[in-house]
């Protein structure tokens, strides 16, 4: 399974893809930021994301994309920012059919580290020590993007078997009675 980790941001904009199964070892097969200007204007900023984002799909084509759930945070401005390019990287997996997946920060920290409370030098630190790595990605949005993509990996095959089990066994609705058809035959 390859997935694209996404921590979005308007100003830095975390990628990592990461390749693998769960309970084998992974393999980064890259990571960075995708970059704009504070001082540029919305739209322009947005359109820098997705143009990013868009490389990273056509160079690293993954099968799923994994992207930071967007949390109600005491800065609005961020917390719209933040948002606007979770969205962007949504429609640019979904343009092209690739299936999109949102986890939360407590979910990635607890999947990663063992613990939904974790800082980013441990969410980092375990991201290094998984993916077999000399340092830790920098900045923090990269490292970020790699867990976002471990998580994914992890969790995936366990959240598909629990989506089968519920829809196997749910009931089912009761279908409503057919009205009797006319018959076709000869009128006099």
């Amino acid at each position: 399974m390859r997935v694209l980790g996404v921590d979005p941001g308007l100003t830095r904009c975390g990628v990592g893809v990461v390749e693998g199964i769960a309970g084998r070892p992974l393999t980064m097969l890259g990571v960075g930021v995708v970059r704009t200007p504070a001082d540029a204007d919305l739209g322009q900023r947005l359109v820098a994301v997705e143009e990013g984002l868009e490389r990273w799909l056509d160079e690293h084509r993954p099968e799923f994309v994994a992207v930071e759930r967007v949390f109600s945070q005491h800065n609005v401005r961020t917390v719209m920012g933040t948002a606007q390019a979770s969205a962007v990287a949504i429609l640019c997996a979904s343009r092209r059919g690739i299936p999109v997946a949102l986890h939360t920060p407590s979910e990635v920290k607890a999947a990663v580290t063992g613990s939904g409370r974790a800082d980013k030098a441990q969410v980092g630190a375990m991201v290094t020590r998984l993916l077999r790595l000399a340092a830790p990605p920098k900045p923090a949005d990269a490292a970020d993007a790699l867990a976002l993509a471990i998580c994914h990996i992890w969790r995936a095959p366990a959240q598909n078997r629990l989506q089968q089990a519920v829809a196997l066994h749910a009931p089912k609705a009761p279908q409503a009675p057919r009205a009797p058809q006319a018959s076709k035959g000869r009128t006099a």
